[in-house]
């Protein structure tokens, strides 16, 4: 049975995109495209963000390829606009079955079927082999991972397990994505994830419950091979890895820095770490095969708060992973997050301090969300704290969770205060500068919403 299948990022109002005129590459939707590419069936990727289209475009597109099916991605504050497509093809052809899948559809599956009466079926987890299942004609009662309407009444099947051997998978279908769009500054780039699960337990997110608590990572050769295909096909220069934890398996980046350096594959990179999976040794090893820029979750100034975040790390080991980096010339990326249950305006100020004395090359600060799938959600639900229940509202740039010490007006007034205290200095407008101007501050606090 062969099926044509469309996959659609929607359209949707990118920060990144609109204040740097490029958005990254949407793995996700390659990664499902090489899976039902590879067993015969007819694919197509719609980039809404990439290609510059809107909702009418993206309805004449599927008027025009007729898919059997539709599978449609998106973040908990762009949910509507993957409902808004659902819409569209139910007005294009009412027999085309549509998929959502995502982490936010993933935990909120039977909310998600009941908000979009157009949408058919949900995708929890990862979606390669569940998709692919769909596409195949398998009856939805005998497909594991999904929820999906029977009589009315929403039902969810068995979990689907993880896969156990990355390497297994297919590398994302990039022929099918518009590669030329993803430039920034003349500079072709893509993204890359090399390792899914999460071995911590941090409330704000959900990772180890989408991906699984036990990592599992990709050999150094498979990633290498991935890389080169990047470079010499499609001429990319910059790769940003998308892994939570980069770092988290040091011999297996050892490893694929070893590789990176012995091929002299030519290539710059950014990643993720832990301050408490990063040293001297391994950043300059990093360094020395291309990486330029390390994101760091900090998160606070107070140990309090880091304990209640449950992020498993203290005050002195942020200080010496930045110490470590900037002594290698390593560019740091480090996040903060305000507004967590328990904190006072001096704790927050404290916060703000502690990330002007560390002075990483950039900082992030955002208000702590309670996204569906994490353990502070459940807390919030819990002690009825949810403000609204408009996933829009979900950005990280506006509180959707009472605080007792807080009203909404004078958390955003402290978040406005610590971008202002963080960057109005004079040091640190150079280094914004040399980053590539405030283009890039004025992404920082939005980009959130985007990833």
């Amino acid at each position: 049975m062969k099926t044509k299948a469309m996959l659609i990022l929607p359209p949707s109002k990118s920060a990144i995109q609109s204040t740097l005129g490029v958005t990254g590459p949407p793995l996700g939707l390659g990664y499902l495209a090489s899976a039902l590419e590879n067993i015969g069936h007819e694919v197509r990727v719609i980039d809404s963000l990439a290609m510059g289209y809107d909702l009418a475009d993206v309805k004449r597109a599927v008027q025009k390829f007729d898919p059997e099916l539709v599978g449609i991605t998106a973040t908990t504050p762009a949910i509507y606009d993957a409902y808004g497509i659902a819409r569209a093809v139910k007005e294009v052809n009412p027999d085309c079955r549509t998929v959502l899948g995502g982490p936010h559809a993933t935990f909120v599956a039977r909310e998600t079927l009941k908000e979009c009466p157009q949408l058919d079926v949900v995708v929890k987890g990862e979606g390669e082999q569940t998709i692919a299942e769909l596409a195949s004609g398998k009856k939805l009662g005998a497909i594991k991972g999904i929820a999906f309407r029977k009589k009315g009444k929403v039902r969810e099947n068995e979990k689907r397990g993880f896969v156990k051997n990355l390497d297994e998978i297919p590398f994302p279908a990039y022929h099918l994505l518009p590669m030329k769009k993803y430039e920034m500054r003349g500079i072709k780039f893509a993204a890359m994830v090399t390792s899914r699960g999460c071995p911590f337990q941090c409330v704000f997110c959900s990772s180890s419950k989408l991906c699984g608590k036990i990592w599992r990572g990709r050999s150094p050769e498979n990633v290498l091979e991935e890389i080169k295909l990047l470079k010499e096909k499609y001429g990319v220069r910059e790769i940003e890895f998308l892994d939570d934890t980069f770092t988290l398996n040091k011999e297996r980046t050892k490893a694929l820095c070893a590789l990176i350096r012995k091929e002299k594959v030519d290539i710059s990179w950014s990643c993720s770490s832990r301050v408490d999976t990063i040293n001297e040794g391994l950043a300059r090893e990093l360094k020395e095969a291309g990486c330029h820029s390390i994101y760091m979750g900090i998160e606070s100034g107070s140990q309090r708060s880091l304990n209640f975040l449950k992020k498993g790390i203290n005050l002195n080991q942020a200080k010496k992973a930045v110490t470590v980096l900037k002594k290698l010339k390593l560019n740091t990326v480090s996040t903060f997050i305000i507004g967590i249950p328990g904190e006072t305006v001096k704790a927050i100020e404290k916060t703000i301090k502690f990330a002007k004395k560390l002075t990483p090359t950039l900082a992030q600060f955002t208000i702590l969300t309670p996204y569906p799938g994490t353990e502070i959600y459940e807390f919030a639900r819990r002690k009825n704290l949810l403000l609204t229940s408009d996933w829009s509202k979900y950005t990280t740039l506006d509180p959707v969770m009472k605080l007792p010490r807080f009203t909404a007006r004078k958390l955003k007034g402290l978040l406005r205060k610590a971008y202002m205290n963080f960057y109005c200095r004079p040091t640190q407008i150079l280094r914004i500068f040399k980053w590539g101007g405030f283009s890039l501050l004025k992404t920082l606090g939005k980009v959130k919403k985007y990833y």
